[in-house]
């Protein structure tokens, strides 16, 4: 399951959550740390890992 980072403009923090897309795009997301559902999306990187060597 992908990870979104992720601030809470309740706790003023950034979180991390691993969520399903579907919730992701449900917008079911809490702050893990003091429950406010107010979190901003972050820009972070992408990582991607395959079982193929190139």
């Amino acid at each position: 399951m992908p990870r979104y980072e992720y601030y809470c403009n309740k706790c003023q923090r950034e979180v991390a959550l691993t969520l399903s897309i579907s919730e992701h795009e449900r917008r079911q997301a809490a702050c893990p740390r003091c429950g406010g559902r107010d979190l901003r999306p972050l820009v972070s990187s992408f990582f991607s890992q395959t079982a193929r060597k190139s």
